[in-house]
This record gives structure tokens, sequence and C-alpha cells, in this order.
């Protein structure tokens, strides 16, 4: 499958996830499946925000907001996984990071490709393990801890 190839696009992403712009970090879904996994990409580019501030001569995509696309990608897959969680007003909230690492500079014109892979579930728990790649070599990564909710009955 090539980049071009797509099982989300970015409108379709809009429908799963309640971020937008500018903390809106997943641009396309290339690979999912439902309870085990999901591939996605971050386009970065120069007109990011951040990139005005952190560094202007220097530019580098923040290390927290690499482990945030990768919690998004997680997300939509837990939406996914969730058939209607989103619908009847239930979500995903984070709960906790393990073994965060950064290994590589993301920069402007960097296409930063997530992946995560669920490693445990306990109720409407979930652990997974995240990577984010870029051209092969990971830049950074992370295990999440992610649980889901329903809404309110009220």
């Amino acid at each position: 499958m090539s980049e071009n190839d797509c099982v989300l696009d970015a409108k379709a992403i809009l429908k799963f996830l309640p971020h937008r712009y500018p903390f809106l970090l997943v641009d396309r879904v290339l690979e999912m499946e439902a309870g085990e996994r999901i591939v996605a990409i971050k386009n970065v580019t120069w007109n990011e925000p951040y990139f005005t501030g952190h560094f202007p001569d220097d530019p580098v995509m923040p290390g927290v907001l690499q482990i945030e696309a990768l919690a998004q990608a997680a997300a939509i897959l837990g939406y996914h996984s969730h058939e209607g969680l989103a619908e009847r007003g239930g979500g995903v909230l984070l709960m906790g990071l393990d073994k965060v690492r950064f290994r590589r500079k993301v920069i402007p014109g960097d296409v930063l490709r997530l992946e995560v892979n669920i490693t445990q579930k306990r109720g409407k728990t979930w652990k997974v393990d995240a990577s984010a790649t870029v051209e092969g070599q990971r830049a950074s990564g992370a295990q999440i801890l992610a649980a889901f909710f329903e809404p309110e009955a009220g």
C-alpha cells in the first residue's frame, strides 16, 4: 500500500476526533484493523504554528506533539473499534504514558508515520505500543494507556 492509498482521509478523520486545527495531528489513515492496530500519517509542514517559536532558526516538531499525534491515532482506532461510541457522546481519555523516547528530529517536510498496536485490553482500558517514524527511522515512541467512556445518563 502506498502513502497515496488511505482508509480514512482528512475529512473522515474529523468524524472520529474532536480535535480541530491547529491541534488535529493526524492527516490520513493508511491501515486499520479494529481492535488491533492502526497506521496513520502526519504531514509536517512549514506552516505549523509551533515552528515560529520552536525554533525559528532550526524548526523542530515538539516531542510532546509527536506523542499527541500517536495518541490521536490510538483514539481513532478506539472509536473505530467501539462502534457508535462517538455518536453516543462517549469518548476516550489519556490515562498515562510510559517508556516515552525521542530519537530523531522531526522537521518541516517530514512525513511522520504513526503506528499503534494494542498490547492489552482490560475492560474499557487499553494499553498500546506507539511508534512514530520518518523514512523508516524511529523518531519517537511510547506506551499509551487510555480509557473509553460512555456518556453519562441523565
